[in-house]
């Protein structure tokens, strides 16, 4: 049974999708507050803090998916410039580095605009894009501020994206 037929009959709240999926997935999750969920979804890298928020005023689904990052004060300017080459790459969301939480994080937005609902399925693919880009990336950037390769040698070991079937 595909997600969606789930929701067929009810005009349920982005997050309340969102918590069904995390129960669904069997994802830890803490239901912050009617517009809000935290979960944490576990990847082959890391465990990744996902953060959903429903904003009302601008009917846009809000995602962060972020992991910890302590870079060396002088790779900043590498991290910053990794960081840019593995946003031409991302044709969805983006990452940017927060350096006071010392976090990694991908951000993505989906706009709900005149009343529309997103689908279970989509939501669910927002949400494994996101670990799956950081997956994808984790990588290259422990090899460029953990060794002396340049944030374009570190590019060279993102998991390349599959494309087609087996």
């Amino acid at each position: 049974m595909a997600l969606s037929e789930q929701f067929l009959e009810e005009d349920l709240h982005p997050i309340d999708i969102v918590e069904h999926l995390a129960e669904h997935h069997d994802w830890e999750f803490d239901r912050l507050g009617d517009d809000q969920i935290a979960m944490a979804v576990e990847g082959q890298w890391r465990t990744y803090s996902v953060t959903l928020a429903w904003s009302g005023f601008d009917e846009t689904l809000r995602m962060v998916c972020t992991f910890e990052l302590d870079p060396p004060e002088e790779k900043l300017a590498q991290l910053y410039e990794l960081i840019n080459m593995v946003n031409d790459q991302c044709w969805a969301g983006a990452f940017t580095y927060w350096p006071e939480q010392k976090l990694m994080v991908y951000r993505y937005g989906l706009l709900q605009a005149g009343g529309q609902m997103a689908a279970p399925e989509q939501i669910d693919t927002m949400i494994n894009a996101a670990v799956l880009s950081a997956e994808r990336y984790y990588p290259a950037l422990q090899l460029m501020l953990y060794s002396d390769r340049s944030p374009a040698e570190s590019m060279q070991v993102a998991i390349a994206e599959a494309y087609g079937r087996a």
